[in-house]
């Protein structure tokens, strides 16, 4: 049996290794070609098994190490005693940048849509990686509408639109006098610089599959690219519902933007 945390918090994670003795323990399992065992762990770093369980355990729970539970040696069956807990690297990547960038998830639109023009070879490369897009908006759209409840009010979704903004590094910002919705943050910046068209055009693509899916949020996505900020603008089409900052749904980190 295997055991895999998700790296739900990179920089905590990163931080982890800080520790000298933590990240020396963790640069041996990185280096072993099979998982290994707290005794071999103490013994290689001349630390005692109880501190070396402790760090790998850290390790274990920052999403960095993953564990399996093996028996050792050749013995099986009644007597063998308890399996040995075994530490080797995860397979998922970690990556932190400030401001957030996500290429691999640019790439993953862009693979889709090339991976479509091989059975039609009649569309054009944009619009492909346009229907690509809006696909996987409208996909999360509909599971944020998913997760905001049965029948969520317009003001609930549009704050669990900002939430999922945030997470997928765009840092939404509301104008108080319109409820529209800027993007001070574009995920696939390096990608605009020669590859603007269609890097834009993904974006507002993925966005408006978003609204679509979210359903009942009264926003238009438009691509009227402000100065500095993402390509993508969330137009409110319902001037009444005004998100201001003292939204009770809003997360917390834009009410310390706007306000």
């Amino acid at each position: 049996m295997t055991t895999r945390t998700a790296v739900q918090d990179p920089v905590g994670a990163i931080a982890l290794l800080d520790e000298p003795r933590r990240r020396q323990l963790y640069e041996f399992v990185l280096g072993s070609r099979e998982p290994v065992g707290r005794d071999e762990s103490a013994a290689a770093s001349g630390m005692s098994r109880e501190l070396v369980a402790f760090h790998l355990d850290r390790l274990v729970a920052g999403g960095l190490l993953e564990t399996e539970y093996r028996r050792l040696g050749g013995r099986r069956g009644p007597g063998a005693g308890r399996p040995a807990k075994l530490y080797r690297r995860t397979d998922h990547d970690v990556a932190v940048t400030f401001p957030t960038r996500d290429y691999e998830r640019a790439a993953d639109l862009l693979a889709g849509a090339l991976e479509g023009l091989d059975r039609d070879t009649s569309r054009l490369g944009s619009t492909a990686v346009g229907d690509v897009a809006h696909a996987r908006g409208e996909a999360a759209g509909v599971e944020v509408h998913r997760n905001a409840g049965r029948s969520p009010s317009r003001r609930r979704l549009r704050a669990a639109l900002l939430d999922l903004l945030w997470r997928a590094g765009y840092e939404p910002e509301v104008a108080p006098d319109t409820g529209g919705i800027c993007l001070r943050n574009c995920p696939y910046h390096a990608l605009v610089v020669n590859h603007r068209d269609l890097a834009c055009g993904m974006n507002v693509a993925w966005a408006k599959g978003l609204l679509e899916g979210l359903g009942g949020a009264h926003l238009e996505a438009q691509l009227a690219p402000p100065d500095g900020h993402c390509c993508v603008v969330f137009s409110d089409m319902a001037p009444d519902s005004v998100i201001t900052k003292r939204s009770q749904d809003a997360p917390a980190r834009l009410k310390d933007k706007t306000g």
